[in-house]
């Protein structure tokens, strides 16, 4: 996609023989994304994505502007987030007062980047739907949509949503009819979608905004609670199987796709949600979306995780162990191109800084292990002297910023 580097584009939704197609000047654009915050927005097109999506103008780290300006650079489209007050976090929709000032921030925020030719979308809120009991904040959507109509000529305007039900879309419909296009957000659940958007009678155009890994609310738990996440070969799986399922299996209302999270961060775990690990290396539900976008599988692949065990269970086993009891974990790791792995493990304590929504939740510090011996995914260790409930993390990489993991909880009585 050629932008002019001096002018905005103009985005269009058109339909045509029941199927709806996103235009950018008059051009098709199947939306082949990203969601990405802090991320490596270079890596994007590298993959063969078209387009990434923010959950707000400026995320703390760079303005909105310098956001555009680098996926310009890139050749990428940007759905950009606008921060619009949650009331699961307080906001009142019954305060006029509040919502009008929201109104003119936001108008204020689309002022400053609507004509900057990398925009795409505007996506006004995230997931308000979740855990909210008044109906207004869909008027004040309608609003916002509205004023940026006003405003900026050449972009559509949605909203998303955390998963659907019938009265979200009847909501919506009511409510907020002057959106151009739906965004969902869904996990799990992702190949049930196109049935919903049948069954709830949503006629329009829909992104899925965030899909992705199995949700931590979705995955089964260990006798104390503890979610059980996929190992990142599972994941991966998932991603190839959902975005068929979910994504591509809707050709004629679903316009496109975000997968979540282009990067990293802690959410129940530092690997639950993102693509990428801290360190940058890349896993393998990557190489699946290069596959989905570009056709073809990368040259050099991710190690991929044939099992791991501690002392013999896997996670679904309730591993549960005295203070100080001597542990062997296995990690059996393949790798597509006989790469030279590298392990390296860490045990954290199960996170107690749980949010929703995906707020901000700290990194558990990691606990300092005893090991007795290593050697190529075989680790002796004794567990940790204080009782608890922890993770052992298994990590390997190939050398090549690629790297494959799995994470065990267990209990120390």
């Amino acid at each position: 996609m050629k932008q002019n580097e001096n002018t905005p584009v103009k985005v269009t939704l058109q339909k045509k023989d029941k199927q709806f197609q996103l235009l950018v000047n008059n051009e098709p654009f199947y939306i082949k994304g990203a969601g990405l915050e802090f991320g490596n927005i270079a890596s994007v097109p590298k993959h063969q994505g078209n387009s990434f999506r923010t959950w707000r103008t400026n995320n703390g780290q760079q303005t909105g502007k310098e956001v555009l300006d680098e996926a310009l650079k890139n050749g990428l489209m940007v759905t950009m987030g606008i921060e619009v007050a949650r009331e699961r976090h307080g906001f009142d929709y019954n305060d006029e007062v509040a919502v009008a000032a929201q109104l003119e921030r936001i108008k204020q925020e689309v002022l400053e980047l609507k004509d900057h030719p990398a925009l795409l979308i505007w996506a006004i809120g995230n997931e308000l739907n979740l855990r909210a009991t008044n109906p207004k904040v869909w008027n004040a959507v309608n609003d916002i949509s509205k004023m940026i109509h006003q405003v900026d000529p050449n972009h559509l305007t949605t909203t998303t949503l955390a998963g659907i039900t019938q009265n979200e879309i009847d909501l919506i419909k009511e409510r907020s009819s002057d959106l151009d296009l739906l965004c969902v957000q869904i996990y799990g659940k992702l190949g049930e979608l196109p049935g919903q958007i049948q069954e709830y009678g949503w006629e329009g155009a829909y992104i899925v905004s965030e899909w992705g890994a199995t949700g931590h609310w979705e995955v089964p738990k260990t006798e104390w609670k503890a979610p059980i996440e996929e190992n990142s070969t599972t994941k991966a799986a998932n991603y190839l199987k959902r975005y068929k399922q979910g994504i591509l299996a809707d050709s004629l209302q679903c316009v496109g796709s975000y997968v979540f999270l282009w990067g990293q961060k802690q959410e129940r775990t530092p690997t639950w949600y993102g693509v990428f690990l801290e360190d940058g290396s890349s896993t393998e539900s990557v190489d699946v979306m290069h596959y989905v976008w570009s056709g073809d599988w990368p040259k050099n692949r991710a190690p991929q995780v044939q099992s791991f065990t501690v002392n013999g269970k896997t996670a679904y086993d309730n591993v549960m162990v005295q203070t100080g009891e001597l542990m062997q974990a296995s990690l059996k790791i393949t790798d597509p191109e006989k790469d030279t792995i590298q392990y390296r493990w860490e045990v954290l304590p199960e996170s107690t800084d749980l949010k929703d929504g995906g707020d901000f939740e700290n990194r558990p510090k990691a606990y300092e292990i005893k090991v007795l011996s290593e050697n190529e995914g075989e680790l002796q260790f004794n567990a940790p002297t204080e009782k608890g409930n922890y993770r052992l993390f298994g990590y390997a990489a190939d050398g090549n910023m690629h790297a494959a993991t799995a994470n065990i909880p267990f209990k120390v009585n």
